[in-house]
């Protein structure tokens, strides 16, 4: 299995959680991993270099662009290339679910920094390297959320709903430099996060697993298959696209 050998991955939030299950299996593929986190990746490091992978772990806020640059920086010194960025970090199942009259704008504003305004400052740092090479992958990870209108998230909706529209403008931008931009959109996913999150499952799991088509839970390792069909050269000719993985729930 090596699809991805050689290739240096960029991923954001990838120190725990579906970030880690992605860095797990692009390592598994002959990647090399860039965990990029304000959590602390060295124990996924140390991980993926016991699977035989190359590893680093950066400390970066997505939200903050010097940190977004350095973080580019750092993966072009070690490795000498980038060649798929994964625009994972994102604030979600922390969030309490609410009305959006009860929404402070703070969180508001937080939601935002990280969810929209990290990938854009992430793939602005990582575009003029690709460019330069005349290749890469940008995967923006976005939800069905959007394409449902979720009610007690508006701030977490509208955030992942704007990913959707960077993801096709960005694509067309990048396009002439033989870049691709694609989102993957997960459903509920029984992650760390949700799981530890009494509420969130408490109201969404059984309406959810109701609308699927494929009536179960959800697991990170449903998004492995997908993920590296956007990440490698099986994905070559498509850009600007949505690929919904959610067992049916939101037929795109």
């Amino acid at each position: 299995m090596d699809r991805m050998k050689n290739k240096v991955v960029i991923i954001t939030g990838a120190a725990q959680g579906i970030g880690a299950t992605y860095a797990r299996a692009l390592a598994a593929e002959g990647a090399h991993i860039v965990i990029a986190d304000v959590l602390d990746g060295a124990p996924l490091v140390e991980e993926l270099e016991g699977m035989g992978a190359e590893a680093i772990a950066l400390k970066t806020d997505v939200s903050d662009e010097a940190s977004a640059s350095t973080m580019a920086a750092a993966a072009m010194e070690r490795f000498g290339q980038i060649d798929v960025l994964v625009n994972n970090a994102a604030i979600y199942a922390s969030l309490k679910m609410k009305g959006f009259e009860d929404i402070d704008l703070s969180e508001w504003d937080k939601v935002m920094a990280v969810n929209v305004r990290g990938p854009f400052i992430c793939a602005r740092a990582v575009a003029p390297h690709m460019k330069a090479r005349g290749q890469g992958r940008i995967i923006n990870i976005s939800s069905g959320t959007p394409f449902k209108g979720t009610p007690g998230l508006l701030h977490y909706v509208t955030s992942k709903g704007a990913i959707l529209a960077l993801t096709r403008a960005l694509a067309r931008e990048l396009g002439d430099f033989g870049l691709s931009v694609n989102t993957l959109a997960p459903g509920l996913v029984l992650s760390e996060g949700v799981v530890a999150n009494a509420e969130m499952r408490e109201r969404l799991t059984a309406p959810v697993i109701a609308s699927r088509a494929i009536k179960r839970d959800q697991m990170p390792g449903d998004l492995i298959g997908p993920l590296l069909f956007l990440a490698s050269d099986d994905s070559a000719f498509m850009t600007g696209e949505t690929v919904v993985v959610d067992g049916g729930s939101v037929m795109h």
